[in-house]
């Protein structure tokens, strides 16, 4: 396996296990995504074997530390991009939880990979009292090796909310947008909507 490939997928396992517990404080952004692997740690002692055998319990676990924490409807608006604006009030609902379930699925298996010995956090240098930031941080790879892997994230009022990961270069909104801009114009919005409610396991007309 060529080790851009392996990296982006070690990255991915990683995604959700560090916005899955990105606290929404209004302390410094990096302390956040400090403090979130700690928070992680503690609801995963003893229990990875148990939630590798149950995948609902999995995902509610999943969903718990995520929902409110991460800013489903920027990250849903940036991947649809052009599309966003035509669609309608409706579509755009489901879009965003179809979206969100089909990515808490897509890389739920990764918090039960979650180390966080093989995670440094770099140094904040970036300037909080913009609306946007981002956190730095390095992934250990077996080889040796290490990736970066940096997160976005945007002030709320409830505090940061992480609506962005980039695994070396490469960003999860960018390649969610390209990939599903590409099948709107090949079948339709409506369309893909209903394609990731059936990877998420959603009723169609949820």
């Amino acid at each position: 396996m060529r080790r851009s490939s392996y990296a982006l997928i070690i990255g991915s396992l990683t995604m959700v296990a560090i916005i899955g517990s990105v606290d929404a404080s209004t302390g410094a952004p990096n302390a956040v995504i400090e403090d979130s692997m700690l928070i992680l740690t503690e609801k995963l002692d003893g229990r990875k074997a148990e939630l590798a055998a149950d995948r609902k319990s999995l995902y509610a676990l999943i969903d718990e530390m995520l929902l409110p924490r991460f800013d489903r409807k920027f990250a849903a608006q940036l991947v649809l991009a052009r599309h966003w604006r035509s669609a309608s009030d409706a579509q755009r609902t489901r879009f965003i939880e179809a979206f969100y379930q089909a990515l808490l699925r897509r890389y739920a298996d990764g918090i039960l990979e979650f180390d966080p010995s093989k995670i440094k956090v770099i140094p904040y240098r970036g300037d909080a009292s913009k609306p946007r930031t981002k956190v730095r941080s390095t992934v250990a790879l077996d080889d040796g090796s290490k990736v970066a892997v940096d997160y976005d994230l945007v002030k709320r009022d409830s505090g940061w909310l992480v609506y962005n990961v980039v695994i070396e270069g490469v960003s999860y909104v960018t390649n969610f947008r390209a990939e599903l801009d590409a099948e709107i114009r090949s079948t339709s919005l409506d369309a893909v909507i209903a394609r990731l409610e059936k990877e998420a396991d959603m009723p169609a007309d949820e």
